[in-house]
């Protein structure tokens, strides 16, 4: 709190972190968590079954375009560059990285307005 004439103190208050887009912070935390688990199912189930090896490159561009919606949904977080790293290694996409880093980056509580 800082002190103003007068004696009376005035608290300033931080803006909530919001990614690019608009809409309430629990709708794009609902959007961004759906996005994620549609991702790592996409890549965990439907790409190695149907055509293993022959995606890659179109995994790759669904790394980074995943990448971008949801820094644009939930806003840049540093949990989004390991899990970009590793969705680039072989084998390593088996994993639900975009699920996990998106609940991490969306695990604290909505401050009530």
């Amino acid at each position: 709190m800082d002190e103003v004439k007068g004696g009376e103190p005035r608290t300033v208050e931080e803006p909530p972190r919001r990614g690019f887009l608009g809409g309430s912070e629990t709708a794009r935390r609902r959007a961004a968590r759906l996005i994620a688990l549609a991702v790592d199912a996409l890549q965990i189930v439907v790409f190695p079954a149907f055509f293993p090896g022959l995606v890659s490159p179109f995994e790759n561009a669904l790394d980074v375009a995943t990448g971008i919606i949801l820094t644009m949904l939930v806003g840049w977080h540093v949990a989004f560059l390991p899990t970009f790293i590793a969705e680039m290694v072989p084998f390593v996409d088996l994993f639900p990285t975009w699920t996990l880093a998106v609940l991490f980056v969306t695990r604290k509580k909505i401050p009530k307005e």
